[in-house]
């Protein structure tokens, strides 16, 4: 993907039409989504869109997690709640909160975006 950044709120409508597809049982790292939004390294300002939309419902925000492949969201009070989320669509967590990207992880076919050696 080249060209210049989006826009903030093009950031956030790529971000959130990239979370609505992911797939029960699979998860996206702030960064993957960064990435594939068009904004490469942003995945601090994913993580601020992601925090607007955690009431609201609009998309499925518990998908989301962090690049170690734990949830981010215990300083919110919702932890243990995205935990709960997750393991019920079948997302197994080890003892540590942690999740196995190499097989949870998941990345749109149609993207043009191919999967890094290194996950993000």
């Amino acid at each position: 993907m080249t060209g210049t950044a989006p826009s903030p709120s093009d950031l956030r409508q790529r971000v959130l039409a990239l979370v609505a597809r992911i797939p029960p049982g699979r998860v996206m790292t702030y960064g993957q989504l960064a990435l594939l939004a068009g904004q490469p390294g942003a995945a601090r300002q994913v993580g601020f869109i992601m925090n607007g939309v955690l009431k609201e419902g609009e998309v499925p925000w518990q998908r989301v997690i962090n690049a170690q492949g734990r949830v981010s969201t215990h300083k919110l009070g919702l932890g243990e709640l995205q935990e709960e989320l997750l393991r019920a669509e079948g997302v197994e967590l080890d003892d540590t909160g942690r999740c196995d990207l190499a097989r949870r992880q998941w990345w749109p076919e149609d993207e043009d975006a191919a999967p890094p050696e290194r996950l993000l």
